[in-house]
């Protein structure tokens, strides 16, 4: 594999790890890269946020982007209870 190839797989998967919480574990799988070298380049991103003020900022965002999306599941979750709760409510009433 090709040094660019390597590097562009090794953002995509620290990517998907930080920014869609994917598991290091199922990523290892997916991938076929040892955990600890996953482990690694997560490590190397995070060190590297404290030298680089663009590397933080994708930091940044990745985690924002986390945040929101477990934020957005939850609220559908709710939403999703919220419309079961009123059809059995709107059922006691007929």
């Amino acid at each position: 594999m090709s040094q660019r190839k390597n590097n562009d797989l090794k953002k995509k998967i620290v990517r998907l790890h930080l920014e869609e919480g994917r598991t290091i574990s199922s990523l290892a799988s997916e991938y076929g890269v040892a955990r600890s070298s996953i482990s690694n380049w997560v490590k190397q991103f995070r060190e590297e946020c404290q030298n680089n003020a663009e590397a933080q900022e994708s930091y940044d965002c990745m985690a924002e982007n986390l945040r929101l999306k477990k934020k957005l599941a939850e609220m559908e979750k709710e939403n999703e209870f919220l419309k079961k709760a009123a059809a059995f409510f709107a059922k006691e009433i007929d």
